[in-house]
């Protein structure tokens, strides 16, 4: 039985019985099920693959994440490096050091 067909079903039960909390769960349960398996339909995500490429996408986006957290750390190391290459050239100009190079 499909979920259109279960939810139908429920829908003449509640309607004919009255809808006790079991009915309404289960009516709430397959009609939620049935708009999710739509809903996953629509994305494209709906066939035996998906799972698949929501993996492949998730270590894409965190190798992604990786290199940028890489690339910012190699940024500061270097501006560091530079400024602290500025600063020594700073002290040997202040100690007199640019007359030794004349």
């Amino acid at each position: 039985m499909s979920r259109e067909e279960m939810l139908a079903s429920l829908m003449v039960q509640a309607s004919e019985n009255g809808a006790d909390i079991a009915t309404l769960r289960a009516m709430i349960e397959e009609s939620s099920e049935l708009a999710a398996e739509k809903v996953l339909a629509r994305l494209g995500l709906g066939d035996a693959g998906a799972q698949g490429d929501l993996d492949e996408l998730r270590e894409l986006l965190q190798a992604w994440r990786d290199a940028k957290t890489s690339a910012w750390k190699a940024f500061v190391g270097w501006a560091i490096r530079a400024l602290l290459a500025l600063v020594l050239i700073g002290i040997a100009v202040r100690l007199g050091g640019w007359e030794l190079l004349k």
